[in-house]
């Protein structure tokens, strides 16, 4: 098979990572074909990429062919490109974070633990994806490196989410199968809503961070973005061992209060899912989960305790002369923090484990819906003032913050398009550490009529 033809295909949905291995292993596609138009295309991409790895990645992908030519391949997914968000160390290559002030850092010695985990599972590296500056915003504009602009059907330009905004778009464009991502307050399900594609926020520790560059390490975690709910598991089966999770048909608790606040595209397509759930046979509550409400009021009186350590991170830089060289919106919100109490994060710490429990009793087995997002991409231009950003950046990141503060773990879906092809998205999420059980839920809600029908709308475009 022509390996741009299965490229282009994989970038308009019409088959996911397992697919793509699937023609591996009958012979009808090699890995080091797939490789050179992945990295070929991403050579002719603009703000997606910070750095390409193409010797490594042909390297891998040529060893990963003999292997499937041979009937002993690594793993189910040996072969496949994956990118990296650039707080990822990759050994020879420099770790910047999206900062101008980190152009000129040493390159790693050695691969972060999650790239050595991949890398021995045969997976092929191409590459580190463009973020906001130091992972703090979820819009992913990025005026160093380029931002990855989404394009609507009307030419008109919008953001890509963050802060694993190249993350996003590197799957989105077909140039990756997988992108990893971190996710402190939203930057792996936002950028996943924003171009369409799936982005799953693990809990915390679930995935070893060793060279990772963090943002606030009581709120940090990882995820992938991909393609399909199946290529999250067949790569959560590789770094966590395939535990066996008895599949239970899953219930849900919608909390339309939430749709209710969003846009109209978002809240119309909302209810739509809910009512293909309903009518495929699963059981969906409809009610505010107050739990969640808790920890969005939480949030809007005392503020972000993860802005409290992202301030603590990178206080000598902002007192430095390298300060001048960062995104200007960046360094105010980094500043701005710095005026927070030490005592949102002590009484954040502190709470936590009562709040988890509190919104395990309140969802006693049930798999909360929300919107991921409560409006779709946000226009680029408006952007360039000040005020503008600071708002819509707290916008976007206001319905994932609660997640993350309560570290649940959460599958961002597409859930449909508006007229100019912008994305809508489902956040659905459980307590910290259900992440099998979730996993599972998800896949049921991605092959029910709605969302497979959204699929296809997304593909006909």
């Amino acid at each position: 098979m022509n390996a741009e033809t299965i490229r282009q295909q994989f970038q308009q949905g019409q088959i996911d990572a397992c697919d793509i291995a699937a023609l591996f292993a009958q012979q009808q596609l090699t890995p080091l074909a797939f490789a050179e138009c992945c990295i070929a295309a991403a050579q002719r991409s603009q703000g997606i990429f910070i750095s390409l790895t193409p010797e490594r990645a042909f390297q891998e992908a040529a060893a990963a062919t003999v292997r499937w030519q041979q009937g002993a391949p690594l793993s189910a997914l040996d072969g496949i490109p994956v990118a990296w968000k650039d707080l990822f160390d990759i050994a020879n290559t420099r770790t910047t974070a999206g900062s101008a002030t980190r152009k000129q850092a040493i390159p790693a010695a050695s691969d972060a633990a999650l790239v050595t985990r991949l890398s021995q599972a045969g997976l092929v590296n191409i590459g580190k994806t463009n973020l906001s500056e130091f992972a703090f915003s979820g819009l992913g504009i990025n005026p160093a490196f380029g931002t990855p602009l989404i394009i609507a059907r009307d030419g008109s330009e919008h953001v890509p989410g963050g802060s694993s905004s190249g993350s996003a778009r590197a799957v989105s464009e077909g140039l990756a199968c997988f992108a990893l991502g971190t996710d402190t307050a939203g930057s792996v399900r936002i950028p996943a809503a924003f171009s369409g594609i799936i982005g799953y926020r693990a809990s915390r520790k679930r995935y070893e961070d060793g060279g990772v560059f963090p943002l606030a390490t009581s709120l940090d975690t990882l995820g992938p973005l991909c393609r399909s709910v199946r290529d999250v598991r067949a790569l959560d089966e590789i770094l966590c061992g395939g535990v066996e999770v008895e599949d239970v048909t899953p219930y849900f608790i919608a909390d339309t209060s939430l749709f209710d606040q969003a846009s109209y595209a978002v809240r119309d397509q909302s209810y739509r899912a809910l009512e293909r759930l309903e009518a495929k046979g699963y059981r969906v509550e409809r009610r505010p989960l107050l739990t969640f409400h808790a920890a969005l009021s939480w949030i809007a009186e005392h503020g972000w305790p993860g802005a409290v350590e992202a301030f603590q991170l990178h206080a000598a830089l902002l007192s430095s002369p390298d300060a001048e060289k960062m995104d200007p919106f960046i360094r105010i919100r980094l500043a701005a923090s710095g005026q927070l109490s030490t005592t949102v994060l002590d009484d954040f710490l502190q709470q936590r484990a009562e709040w988890q429990k509190a919104m395990t009793d309140e969802l006693a087995g049930a798999v909360l819906i929300t919107p991921t997002v409560a409006h779709t991409a946000p226009l680029f231009p408006p952007l360039h003032d000040a005020a503008a950003f600071a708002n819509t950046n707290s916008a976007t990141l206001r319905l994932t913050m609660p997640g993350s503060l309560l570290d649940m773990p959460g599958v961002a879906l597409p859930s449909g398009q508006t007229d100019d092809g912008l994305f809508t998205s489902l956040l659905f999420s459980l307590p910290a550490g259900e992440d099998d059980r979730l996993l599972m839920a998800a896949l049921h809600a991605a092959d029910t009529d709605f969302f497979q029908h959204t699929l296809k709308e997304m593909i006909n475009g």
